[in-house]
């Protein structure tokens, strides 16, 4: 992992590429987060895409399905090391919440929530 003396002089954003990945947004049920992807489509022309627990305008917006994590969404953020984020945000405090974290099959962790909200949105982290 990156030295932490490197990881001192410059900010997550430099290290990591870090990017928003998209915005998360919690809807009460399937219906509603079907009626908001149909709205991002008419506004945005972002075509739907669904998932299990939620559904994605484009690549831009994910609604879950049902309350996810936040007290208003999420925020993902892309990073090109998630591994090596996670270790930086460890020194800072904040931690990964185990039970989110998905690995390859090289054992290797490409996404993780953090323990942390901002502004009532969770945030998690994902391998670019």
């Amino acid at each position: 992992l990156m030295e932490v003396k490197q990881m001192e002089n410059k900010n997550a954003v430099e290290l990591f590429q870090m990017k928003v990945a998209h915005v998360g947004m919690n809807a009460e049920n399937e219906a509603q987060a079907m009626s908001w992807a149909k709205e991002f489509f008419e506004f945005l022309g972002l075509k739907t895409r669904e998932t299990p627990n939620s559904v994605f305008s484009g690549e831009l917006v994910e609604i879950m399905k049902e309350n996810g994590r936040g007290e208003k969404g999420h925020i993902g953020f892309s990073v090109n090391n998630c591994e090596e984020a996670l270790a930086y945000f460890e020194t800072r405090g904040i931690h990964s919440i185990e039970e989110t974290k998905k690995f390859d099959s090289q054992g290797k962790c490409y996404f993780a929530y953090l323990d942390r909200e901002i502004g009532g949105f969770a945030i998690h982290l994902i391998q670019q």
